[in-house]
């Protein structure tokens, strides 16, 4: 079940306020602890906060700090992109949503306001954040001054959208004439898949109105009188600049009066007509110029009764009366009337137990690779373990290094000399104290007689001597693997410089496997755009028989569900179903047929084809009984040759990122990397290692 939701727009005053607010309100009513957080917020003036943010906590006491309810401002992000480091900043809203998640039942995630010219930017943003939150939408968008059709055009436009990347729960036609909101209903239903809710909220004058507040914010203006009534609501405003007696004729309900600070007659006379019953209210009046009355006017405004703000503001009539037309309104933590009314209009208009059913229940498939990592970094936080690494002096290995010493999420041994290993640091200038990281020298340790004698004990009845067992313990790998046969280390990786069977052979010889299991295997976590599966086996074994096939599916299977990748196995060949003949394919169905017995709960499919086994829409119409054809998570390849390609081209072709291979079998983990590795590969698989050593 998803813990969230993410309201959205694509444009700017979509009115997602009283919607937030809404659904803040509805969402209180069904769960606990409801949580709040915006991604990106508008980059503050000096030492303001964000309303959007201080309207929902203080209202709905939410116990967040204000610092923790968002990520980045909007120049920050800008900054990150324009310096290539757009991955960081999706990395940091994943983690400062899962801090609010561990505390709250249900978090509410608000997008960005659409109120810069980055809108493209926006769009894309938006899409991804709530993707890799994997958080379903709530798509707002409003309908000031547009046609029905152009409505329907831009919602349908947002809802397609959005549908290429996450889930729409709901889309809000918000700000629509009230005229048109029934048939504009009947029409989106019509247009919209029923499985998305639709709403049509009218243009409420109410909510649409700013307040006196926002004007005094807008024109840095001073407020002289009225302090205790800057709440009121704006619906109209006049300039004051003819006699009194003409100007009285234009004043309408809740007018905002803009004149001169020294015309006396027009301030006095809207203040008589506000009291009057003859005349409508006014909601105050604004003194342009920078020109306060005189002391008696002033004297006389203050021994009124009641007096509705007035402000003065230093710019000119025509400037200010300008910008006061163009403004917007907002919700302010203080209007409390009208954040009361913002929930009662979304409670009237949207179906408020359809949407609570759809939120509370609603479960996403959507598992991106940057959650896959960031739930990796997490698991291995809880335990810290110590990996050892023998190739100590290669670049990629020491810049991995670095970043997991800066995580603080493993303890890592480097294999090498210790001076070298500084020296190459401080050449490639990597950001790394050797003080923080134990360096080892194998002839060197003071472990190096024990381990001798210990390889010496484990294989003397292979004919392995005592200078053979010192041969063997000056090699790195051998060195490294002992450090976890004695205990002084939980996991090793290594491959970077050294081939595959360098890596694995004192593992075999002293590690061994688990019980029960004939063959080590492996698999690559392939973190594709949407989706983590499994891809098996792709690194050790040739052509294996339909015995060892079948246990390399389950052992994948296995390896699959332990990092949180529910298992749908499909046992991979040239033919799909029944259909195919041939001694490939009779191998991958007796393999099939022997998963079926050992592990009768494993969902598995096989002999399928690939594009049936991840393509819906294929893996439908080719085996529709199947509960694995066009959903699988785990894929089993027949051969090395099938499966090694395979990974490498979805790699190359797709830009998918392949943590791995990571081995399966053993009874301590030994990890081996590709020669052609990044630094980043490395630190991907050392978290897996460390995350296989708290499994063992």
């Amino acid at each position: 079940m998803s813990k969230g939701i993410y309201v959205a727009t694509i444009e700017p005053n979509s009115g997602k306020s009283v919607v937030v607010l809404g659904l803040m309100r509805m969402l209180l009513g069904k769960t606990a602890k409801v949580g709040y957080f915006r991604p990106i917020i508008d980059d503050p003036k000096s030492d303001e906060t964000d309303i959007h943010i201080n309207t929902v906590l203080s209202h709905f006491e939410i116990d967040i700090n204000y610092k923790n309810a968002y990520a980045f401002t909007r120049n920050e992000v800008l900054e990150l992109y324009n310096n290539g480091k757009s991955g960081d900043v999706i990395d940091k809203i994943i983690t400062k949503y899962k801090y609010l998640e561990e505390r709250f039942d249900y978090i509410l995630v608000e997008g960005t306001d659409f109120s810069s010219e980055n809108s493209t930017l926006e769009l894309d943003l938006n899409m991804l954040i709530s993707k890799n939150l994997s958080l379903p939408v709530i798509i707002v968008s409003q309908g000031v001054n547009k046609s029905v059709k152009e409505i329907i055009d831009n919602v349908q436009l947002a809802h397609d959208t959005f549908k290429q990347e996450v889930d729409v729960l709901s889309i809000i036609a918000n700000k629509v004439n009230p005229q048109d909101a029934e048939p504009l209903k009947e029409l989106l239903q019509s247009r919209i898949p029923e499985n998305t809710d639709v709403t049509v909220i009218p243009r409420i004058p109410s909510l649409a109105s700013p307040t006196v507040k926002e004007i005094v914010k807008l024109l840095d203006g001073t407020v002289i009188f009225g302090k205790d009534h800057l709440n009121n609501l704006i619906e109209n405003y006049s300039v004051g600049a003819m006699q009194l007696r003409n100007y009285l004729t234009h004043l309408k309900d809740n007018s905002l009066v803009i004149t001169p600070g020294d015309r006396a007659d027009i301030i006095l006379g809207a203040l008589q007509a506000n009291i009057s019953k003859n005349y409508p209210k006014i909601s105050g009046i604004v003194l342009t110029g920078g020109l306060i009355p005189e002391d008696p006017i002033l004297k006389l405004i203050e021994g009124l009764s009641s007096v509705v703000p007035i402000i003065s503001v230093k710019d000119g009539t025509y400037y200010s009366t300008n910008r006061i037309g163009k403004t917007k309104s907002k919700i302010y933590a203080e209007n409390t009337e009208k954040i009361t009314s913002a929930i009662s209009t979304f409670e009237k208009y949207a179906s408020t137990e359809v949407l609570a059913d759809k939120l509370i229940t609603f479960e996403s498939e959507i598992f991106t690779p940057r959650m896959f990592q960031y739930n990796l970094l997490q698991r291995a936080l809880k335990d810290k373990k110590h990996i050892v690494l023998p190739e100590g002096y290669d670049e990629r290995v020491l810049r991995a290094t670095a970043k997991l010493i800066a995580a603080q999420v493993v303890d890592i041994t480097l294999i090498g000399d210790k001076d070298k290993i500084k020296e190459r640091i401080e050449k490639l200038d990597i950001p790394l104290n050797v003080e923080d990281v134990n360096i080892v020298s194998p002839t060197t340790s003071p472990y190096y007689d024990d381990y001798v004698n210990t390889f010496y004990e484990l294989r003397k009845h292979k004919n392995v001597n005592l200078e053979m067992a010192r041969d063997a313990m000056a090699d790195v790998s051998y060195f490294g693997t002992m450090m976890i046969y004695k205990g002084h280390a939980d996991g090793m990786v290594s491959g970077a410089v050294h081939t595959t069977q360098h890596t694995l052979r004192p593992a075999l010889q002293f590690i061994k496997t688990k019980p029960g299991v004939n063959i080590v295997s492996s698999i690559f976590f392939m973190c594709l755009e949407d989706r983590v599966s499994v891809f098996g086996d792709c690194a050790i074994n040739p052509n294996p028989d339909a015995a060892q096939l079948a246990e390399i599916a389950i052992s994948s299977a296995e390896t699959a569900k332990s990092f949180g990748i529910e298992p749908k196995v499909a046992m991979l060949s040239y033919s799909s179903g029944a259909s195919g003949k041939g001694a490939e394919v009779d191998k991958v169905r007796e393999a099939t047929e022997i998963v079926k017995t050992k592990a009768s709960e494993l969902k598995i499919e096989g002999p399928i084809q690939y594009d049936a086994a991840v393509d819906e829409r294929i893996g439908k119409a080719k085996m529709p009984e199947s509960e694995v054809a066009g959903n699988a998570s785990v894929l089993i390849f027949p051969d090395l040759n099938t499966g090694n390609n395979t990974y490498k081209a979805v790699q190359r072709e797709t830009g998918a990122l392949a943590i791995g291979p990571v081995l399966q079998g053993l009874n301590k983990p030994v990890n081996d990397l590709s020669r052609g590795c990044t630094a980043e590969d490395i630190y991907s698989t050392v978290i897996i290692t460390a995350i296989q050593a708290q499994e063992e």
